[in-house]
């Protein structure tokens, strides 16, 4: 076991330089791959501004938002989702699990259907996207005071809540549908399914503060997440507040799930597969699993992000179905690959 320690933090470093390396690949190839292809050769004119004006427009204008708009919420969700999963210590949860994605589209549902005339904008967010980060709150706020009790905070209680607030939010949801207009539920349905084509700098710049902050606080908390997939009762034993653990956890997820929906839609596996892949690389100590999933979070959405704007350009697929189409084949790989004998915590 030692041994195996030892050669994880040896690897550790080469590890995460090879998935930087990796990522700024991905983001040049996401600047260079689209609807109207600019040469790799022409990304240092575009640097020095020294590029025609077409392609400065593209690059700056459209696609580098993007990129840099996928990186982030790529890294996001799959660092919620680790913490996710340490908090539940079971390597198939996802942060949807406390009902955040599902109030998340009630929220933004609500705004299209109710709000569908009033136009207005907060710190690059979109009203559709502030009222899916105001829903997803408050199914969040609603679950946690629900599993919480006299003797703490019961993660079965908490998983079970949110289950039922994610019905409750789903059915809210598939009511506004049924009165929406055509217009409406084209909306709805797109928001649905993820997408980046509304990536701007101002957003890009939330989303990397709220990031970071997120990131920063999950990683201080790393050696209580390890000793808490011991057992709440072992943690506490080791001097862990369970309870504000759970708090700051939970805190966390729900912000950083609630801003990327906002921001992005709902994006599917990404919280799920990448730090369920990175768990069996790596194994479960968060220190070096939180920066690893971000790392490998962003490289993926990154990728998914320009497979939707090349595979059928000029019409651009939503992200969400492209992740889809790619993580459920490879988490039932994964899944098929555990069942008969491979490694895996």
């Amino acid at each position: 076991m030692q041994r195996l320690v030892r050669d994880i933090r040896h690897a550790w470093p080469w590890l995460l330089a090879t998935a930087l390396l990796c990522l700024a690949a991905s983001m040049v190839l996401g600047l260079t791959l689209g609807a109207v292809p600019v040469r790799l050769a022409g990304l240092p004119a575009w640097l020095f501004g020294t590029a025609d004006q077409q392609t400065q427009l593209i690059l700056s204008q459209l696609r580098l938002p993007r990129v840099l708009l996928a990186a982030v919420v790529g890294a996001l969700l799959a660092v919620c989702g680790s913490a996710t999963q340490g908090l539940f210590r079971n390597t198939l949860a996802d942060p949807s699990l406390i009902g955040v994605s599902a109030g998340a589209a009630a929220g933004a549902s609500c705004v299209i259907v109710l709000l569908d005339q009033v136009q207005w904008s907060l710190w690059g967010l979109s009203l559709v996207s502030l009222g899916a980060f105001g829903g997803g709150l408050l199914v969040v706020m609603a679950v946690y005071r629900l599993a919480r009790g006299a003797s703490g905070t019961s993660v079965t209680t908490m998983l079970l809540a949110g289950m039922a607030f994610s019905f409750l939010a789903g059915a809210l949801t598939n009511l506004l549908e049924f009165i929406a207009d055509n217009h409406m539920l084209r909306r709805i349905s797109l928001w649905r399914m993820g997408g980046l084509e509304g990536a701007d700098l101002p957003r890009v710049a939330l989303l990397a503060v709220v990031a970071a902050a997120v990131f920063l606080v999950l990683q201080r908390q790393h050696r209580a997440l390890n000793a808490l997939l011991l057992g709440e009762s072992e943690a506490r034993h080791l001097g862990v507040n369970v309870r504000n653990l759970q708090r700051t956890v939970i805190f966390c997820v729900a912000l950083g799930m609630g801003v990327t929906v906002a921001a992005a839609g709902t994006i599917a596996f990404i919280g799920l597969v990448v730090p369920h892949m990175v768990r069996m690389l790596m194994g479960p100590d968060h220190r070096y699993l939180l920066p690893l999933s971000a790392c490998v979070g962003a490289l993926l959405l990154v990728l998914a992000d320009t497979l939707a704007r090349t595979l059928m350009a000029p019409t651009e697929l939503p992200v969400g179905l492209v992740t889809a189409f790619i993580g459920a084949p490879v988490f039932i790989s994964l899944l098929r690959r555990r069942a008969y004998g491979g490694i895996g915590p």
